[in-house]
């Protein structure tokens, strides 16, 4: 065996230090919405930096009253409706662009990519009115279509690029044996696009999760609004419940990182399969 060099012992050494540094600074900050949520506000006043001296849940039945519980059930049915759609979409969209090569669809394709580069609250007041005119204004429909458009042109440039570079003789091999085009999609193109379609799902859940503006100008009924406006509900026009805050923010968070997660594990398995079928 090779005996490694005090250089190389250095070096790894600096690494495993600059991964604690990394964790520890990335990990505090949940670290934090977690002690703080179980103080009351007037600890949380003495020192926001010490752990609580006793646990307090007054936060958590706040956070988990049925009113607040409507707020994430309102963001949920947005956020996984949206998703859904914007993938459903946006693969059918790329498997055109990236299967059929014509001057039409390459138009098309930079077009709707051009998406990207317009800022979405410029269109604000123009959604706006179309809402009222359409009749959909304070409806959770209001916010879903928006939001699907804002993620679309992304989510086409990512899973257009992906499809691009499948196996062409996958195609004609289905082509030879009389699949269809929505077979080809639907059996061979969507089944091997898992580390797009984690990518893009993941990336418009947390966009659509915690989106406020839109949700901001769209919604008015209480009952109607979504996470991001309910956390406001803590704020009194002279305090400002900040443990609460904090809890919300907590709680709130859990779905995001529990989609990300199972997501992330998704992406790695796709990416082993693909590598093993090579």
């Amino acid at each position: 065996m090779k005996k490694e060099h005090a250089s190389d012992k250095l070096f790894k050494a600096g690494i495993y230090l600059f991964c604690i540094v990394v964790l520890i600074l990335t990990g505090f900050p949940l670290l934090f919405l977690v002690f703080n949520s179980f103080k009351s506000l007037p600890e949380y006043m003495m020192n926001i930096w010490q752990p609580p001296k006793k646990l307090f849940l007054g936060n958590y039945k706040l956070v988990f009253a049925p009113t607040f519980l409507r707020y994430f059930i309102n963001s949920l049915i947005v956020s996984a409706s949206g998703v859904t759609l914007v993938i459903l979409v946006s693969s059918l969209m790329a498997f055109v662009f990236a299967k059929f090569s014509f001057k039409v669809t390459k138009g098309i394709f930079f077009l709707v990519v051009a998406g990207m580069m317009i800022p979405i609250h410029t269109t604000l007041i123009p959604i706006y009115s179309l809402s009222i005119n359409i009749g959909v204004y304070d409806t959770l429909f209001a916010l879903i279509g928006p939001y699907i458009s804002f993620n679309i042109p992304v989510s086409v440039f990512i899973m257009t690029q992906f499809f691009k570079e499948m196996p062409k003789e996958l195609d004609e091999a289905a082509k030879i044996d009389g699949g269809s085009l929505f077979l080809i999609y639907r059996k061979i193109v969507m089944p091997l696009s898992g580390p797009a379609v984690s990518t893009v799902g993941v990336y418009t859940f947390l966009t659509m999760w915690n989106e406020f503006v839109y949700a901001l100008v769209m919604i008015d009924t209480r009952s109607k609004k979504t996470l991001s406006l309910g956390i406001r509900d803590f704020y009194g026009f002279q305090t400002i419940n900040i443990p609460a805050v904090l809890t919300a923010i907590l709680v709130g968070s859990l779905p995001v990182l529990i989609f990300y997660f199972v997501a992330q594990d998704k992406v790695i398995n796709g990416l082993t399969q693909g590598a093993l079928k090579g």
